[in-house]
C-alpha cells in the first residue's frame, strides 16, 4: 500500500486497508461473514486483528503460522497507529505535483529523476524516490536496507516529523548518515525523509 499512497497521482484503498484492517489473516474472506469482515471506522479492537483462526477452506495450510501470531495479542494495531497512518506525509500532495512540474502517471517529463537508484545500482526489494525536498525509501525486503544518496551541499536529511513523532516504533529506527550519504531503513518499512 505504501508504494501506491506515496507515488505520483491519485491512489485508492479498498475497504479499510488504510485503517490496517486485517480480517485475521483470512486470504479469501468472500464467504467469511461479518465476524471476519467487520470494519470499525473508529479503530476499536485493533480493527479485526485476532478474532480467531480464519476459515479452513482457504487458510488451513497457514494455520501453523497464523495461530501463534493471532494469539500473541501484540501485533494488533492500536488507535494511535491507525490514526497515524492517515497522517503520513504524501509526496503526491507535494507542491511539485500540484503545480504540474512533475507529471502524474509516468507521463513525459522529468519523472525519471524521481527514482535516482535504478538499473545496476538498484537494491532488490527497495524503491528510493526523490521529490524536491523529500526522499522516500520503501523497503519491501525483510532485512534492513542501506541506500546511498547524497543530500545537497550543506544539507542533511531527517525522518519526516510525522513519522518521527508518530506511533510506529519501527520506522523511527530509519536514519540518514550525512558522512556516508546513506539512508538506513528497517525491513518491511516505508520511510519519508525531509531536507533540513
Amino acid at each position: 500500500m505504501a508504494a501506491s499512497v506515496l507515488s505520483q497521482g491519485p491512489s485508492l484503498s479498498q475497504a479499510g486497508t488504510d485503517l490496517l484492517r486485517s480480517k485475521s489473516l483470512d486470504r479469501n474472506s468472500y464467504d467469511s461473514g461479518d465476524w471476519f469482515n467487520a470494519l470499525h471506522w473508529d479503530c476499536r479492537d485493533g480493527n479485526g486483528f485476532g478474532r480467531g483462526l480464519p476459515p479452513a477452506a482457504d487458510n488451513q495450510d497457514k494455520w501453523p503460522y497464523a495461530k501463534p501470531l493471532l494469539a500473541a495479542g501484540t501485533v494488533a494495531p492500536n488507535c494511535a497507529q491507525i490514526d497515524g497512518l492517515g497522517r503520513l506525509p504524501r509526496p503526491a500532495h507535494h507542491p511539485l505535483h500540484r503545480e504540474g512540474v512533475l507529471p502524474a502517471h509516468g507521463g513525459p517529463g522529468p519523472v525519471g529523476a524521481v527514482l535516482p537508484l535504478s538499473g545496476k545500482d538498484e537494491t532488490p526489494g527497495v524503491i528510493t524516490m526523490r521529490l524536491g525536498k523529500l526522499v522516500v525509501v520503501i523497503n519491501a525486503a525483510p532485512d534492513t536496507a542501506e541506500q546511498r544518496l547524497a543530500a545537497p551541499e550543506g544539507k542533511t536529511y531527517a525522518l519526516h516529523p510525522v513519522q518521527a513523532e508518530g506511533a510506529d516504533s519501527t520506522v523511527k529506527r530509519a536514519r540518514y548518515d550525512g558522512k556516508s550519504a546513506t539512508f538506513t531503513v528497517p525491513g518491511r518499512t516505508a520511510a519519508i525523509f525531509a531536507l533540513r
